[in-house]
């Protein structure tokens, strides 16, 4: 059993900052990866980022430049951090990982969503 806890969601202006949060939790063998996804409304779900535990990022080209992935191995934590917010990053932000179970089997494990709103 794997839980994905987000935090760091809210309401900000354009120009403002955001950080997310997720943890995993509970029986891991290892992380291969995490990442965030966000879906806007009335629009598909759609990659922000993703990092490898080895450290690799993939950011989706719009993003590159605004938006930075980290993780903190330490902690089973990857973060988000948003700066110079437009409207149109509103959306629901979802925390992804990857997870190695103690049995060597692979599985993608999601969180719960978190609200990003940025005003205009």
């Amino acid at each position: 059993q794997v839980q994905l806890v987000e935090s760091g969601g809210g309401l900000v202006q354009a120009g403002g900052s955001l950080r997310l949060s997720c943890a995993a939790s509970g029986s891991i063998f290892s992380i291969n990866a995490m990442g965030w996804y966000r879906r806007a409304p009335g629009k598909q779900r759609e990659l922000v980022a993703d990092i490898t535990w080895g450290g690799k990022t993939n950011y989706a080209d719009s993003l590159k430049g605004r938006f930075t992935i980290s993780r903190d191995p330490a902690k089973n934590t990857v973060y988000l951090q948003m700066n110079s917010l437009k409207p149109e990053d509103t959306a629901v932000y979802y925390c992804n990982a990857n997870i190695r179970s103690w049995a060597f089997q692979d599985y993608d494990y999601w969180g719960q969503g978190t609200q990003v709103t940025v005003s205009s």
